[in-house]
């Protein structure tokens, strides 16, 4: 068994396993070896925390495909732990475009990734169901010939369609379409959140971190959740301290920030003493 597939399995075993795990979300090589060093089983990439260390806006169309797959690259180069990635709405609206993106992304040494059913588009921001659907089936099929993880997303609650019961249908679709994760972004509380899990029988996956109500990971685990991210939090948070930091400098011209930095020493630590390959 190759080092990918071994990866892969580990990775599939931790969807098995009894309670809920999470799978934070490094936005490049150097975060993703600090994970690595406190002890994740497994790293999801973050598209909102690698837009933002560009220098763009989270929203599709200003990360290209070759941006994720080259930073996912990075982050999987960096760590030896499982690594799923944020594949978008695999950049294409045919079916066939989702397939080709989850071939790429294996060939990268990728070993999961997530398909969503958003288009883009301000103007018809959900994609019909029955193209969704097919698009979901086309990337299940590539991923069935790869060690590959597929989750499949419904963005309904991200944009504007609080409607759980579509959520639910699309999502048990998905589910029948072949997808291995089920997942749902935006659920408004615990309550839809166990109805989802309730529904669907593959496990599902719940993010975190994201404004509005915030439970616990055994709270989670409880309603049914088995995967919990944190999307864009963990970049948002270390753009949280940089902001305050370099605010006292410029409006106080004190530098106290400094006594909650980590130490250079301590940095160091983690870039050598993370596992690579």
């Amino acid at each position: 068994m190759d080092a990918q597939t071994k990866k892969y399995q580990r990775f599939c075993d931790l969807h098995q396993q009894a309670g809920a795990f999470v799978i934070p979300n490094p936005w490049n090589a150097g975060s993703a070896m600090i994970l690595q060093s406190l002890g994740y089983e497994a790293l999801a990439t973050t598209s909102a925390g690698l837009a933002f260390s560009l220098g763009r806006r989270d929203s599709q169309g200003e990360v290209s495909r070759d941006d994720i797959l080259t930073n996912a690259s990075e982050i999987v180069e960096s760590c030896n732990l499982p690594v799923s990635a944020d594949l978008e709405n695999g950049f294409g609206d045919r079916p066939e475009d989702c397939a080709r993106t989850i071939q790429l992304a294996a060939g990268i040494g990728l070993v999961g990734g997530s398909i969503e059913d958003a288009t883009g588009r301000s103007d018809a921001p959900i994609h019909d169901f029955q193209l969704a659907v097919e698009r979901v089936a086309a990337a299940a099929e590539a991923s069935r010939q790869l060690p590959f993880l597929l989750t499949a997303r419904c963005e309904n609650f991200l944009h504007g369609r609080p409607d759980l019961d579509d959520t639910i249908n699309r999502l048990k679709a998905f589910e029948d379409a072949g997808a291995d994760v089920l997942y749902a972004p935006g659920l408004p509380d615990l309550d839809a959140i166990r109805t989802l899990c309730a529904s669907l029988t593959k496990p599902v996956n719940v993010v975190m971190g994201l404004s509005g109500p915030s439970w616990s990971v055994s709270q989670l685990a409880e309603a049914g959740v088995k995967r919990i991210s944190v999307g864009g939090s963990f970049a948002r948070a270390a753009l949280g301290g940089f902001i305050r930091a370099a605010s006292e400098v410029r409006e106080q011209g004190t530098f106290g920030y400094a006594r909650e930095a980590l130490p250079d020493a301590e940095a160091r630590r983690y870039m050598v003493g993370a596992v690579r390959g």
